[in-house]
């Protein structure tokens, strides 16, 4: 099961990874005002349950999997029960709590923490702590958890208070362990965190319902679930996952790490440098909000030729990630002439989205110490074949996509197995379980193109950003 920025999603996979059922079912995020995004815990639960009644019942189930969004926190009080909506990981209200956290830790104790100099930015639970701490005392001093979606979850199916160690970017050194001295920077931060269950282990198991007694497998976060269900299983690899948001990651025991990308603890020997941004399917889906158009219908637009005419879109409708980690950037399009017209602006969103993949791609490349070559891929924005395509083209490499279209999914089920012995490795269990349908080649006649896009596409975020942050200042 996969609780997502949208959804939740859940399949019931066989051993020789066929799709046996399949639930999906979205939810809202609210946006009560400013920088902040917020989605009900309820609304998950509901979900799952849901979930479970559809696929399970009767069924012979060996072990579930579980991964969700993060950085997305919920404060429980000591009775299990949410103590305020949870703040998403669009959420951006904890920026001023954030700056104030990364300047006060050097690049140096970055790298003696976590290996690599990772920024805390305005996602980072050690942020969003401060935050309540300083705007909302009354659920701080009620606070006994900070919990992810998955472990919510977990601790619901089995009434265990457990997390990973992969999905606590920020908490966790490279020994799996938490880092006593992060914690510090914030305190009573330490007392509110779960115990910690590696991935591949088995958390509790189902108190109640078609899956009583059934094993639950700690699981971890989307991004990385994803990323090894895509490919990154496998040492030396590279991987897109598209989404809500674009990101890239390459498996590298290599690599000292650089700064804008997060280098996740080693597991199996699976070391994974990963660069997500902040919108992908995102701005697609506010594109077609505002076009009135659907997703079939954009991508049909932008497929065939790059049309004259054709603006640059700055896919930063809500700040960026990877590699920039600056909360207050915008979105924009640069160059309308009166020969845009529907197709050209269709085109420029997804154009901007693979721009800011590469620009993801290329700091995740240098901090992994891994040149251009194949790259494997998954999630609902590799459904659309034109968007392939253009991604193919402005990369300027070979893209394979998997059959299974949520490679969230599939990593789960991946580490379930694991976890329930069938399989003895998470790369024995991709082996096994991932099937590919389709291959997208760059045009070599389009690398010149998309070379000088790409050239003035980091320009733009560049010399944009100021601009979009004043104009912001103007409105929010």
């Amino acid at each position: 099961m996969d609780v997502g920025t949208t959804s939740v999603k859940a399949g019931m996979m066989d051993l020789r990874g066929n799709a046996l059922g399949r639930f999906a079912s979205g939810y809202p995020t609210q946006r009560p005002g400013g920088p902040r995004a917020e989605q009900d815990a309820g609304d998950w639960i509901r979900l799952v349950e849901q979930a479970i009644a559809t696929l399970a019942d009767g069924a012979p189930v060996q072990a579930v999997g579980l991964t969700s969004q993060v950085n997305t926190h919920l404060f429980v009080g000591a009775d299990g029960a949410p103590l305020m909506p949870a703040i998403v990981w669009q959420d951006t209200r904890a920026s001023a709590e954030a700056a104030e956290l990364d300047a006060s830790v050097s690049d140096a104790q970055k790298i003696a923490w976590w290996g690599a100099p990772m920024p805390i930015d305005a996602s980072n639970v050690l942020s969003r702590m401060l935050w309540v701490a300083r705007h909302r005392p009354d659920v701080w001093a009620a606070t006994r958890w900070v919990m992810l979606p998955k472990d919510f979850i977990i601790y619901r199916l089995t009434g265990e208070v457990t997390t990973d160690p992969v999905s606590n970017i920020g908490l966790v050194g490279p020994d799996m362990t938490y880092v006593d001295a992060v914690f510090d920077l914030v305190p009573g931060a330490r007392d509110k965190a779960p115990a910690l269950v590696p991935v591949t282990e088995v958390t509790g198991r189902v108190r109640a319902g078609p899956l009583a007694g059934v094993p639950v497998i700690s699981g971890t976060m989307d991004a990385w679930t994803g990323l090894v269900g895509c490919g990154g299983a496998r040492d030396r690899s590279t991987v897109y996952l598209s989404g809500t948001s674009e990101v890239m990651g390459i498996s590298s025991r290599e690599g000292a790490g650089t700064p804008g990308v997060i280098v996740f603890p080693q597991v199996e020997g699976i070391r994974v440098h990963a660069a997500p941004t902040q919108s992908g399917g995102d701005a697609l889906a506010w594109y077609t909000q505002m076009s009135g158009r659907s997703h079939d219908e954009v991508s049909a637009l932008a497929a065939g030729p790059r049309r004259a005419g054709t603006p640059l879109f700055l896919p930063q409708l809500e700040g960026e990630r990877a590699p920039l980690w600056d909360a207050g950037l915008r979105g924009a399009f640069l160059g309308l002439t009166r020969r845009t017209g529907d197709a050209e602006m269709a085109r420029a969103v997804l154009e901007g989205v693979a721009l800011s993949a590469r620009h993801a791609l290329e700091a995740a490349r240098a901090s992994a110490a891994i040149g251009p070559g194949p790259i494997t891929c998954g999630g609902g924005g590799f459904r659309s074949a034109p968007w392939a395509q253009i991604r193919a083209d402005v990369l300027g490499c070979e893209l394979s996509t998997l059959a299974e279209k949520d490679p969230g999914i599939l990593g789960a089920a991946m580490l379930a197995a694991v976890g329930a012995g069938v399989f003895d490795a998470i790369g024995t269990a991709w082996d096994e379980l991932a099937r590919f349908d389709a291959t997208y080649a760059p045009d070599p006649g389009l690398s010149g193109l998309y070379d000088d896009l790409f050239g003035l596409y980091c320009e733009a975020v560049t010399t944009h950003g100021a601009l979009g942050q004043r104009l912001a200042g103007m409105s929010e």
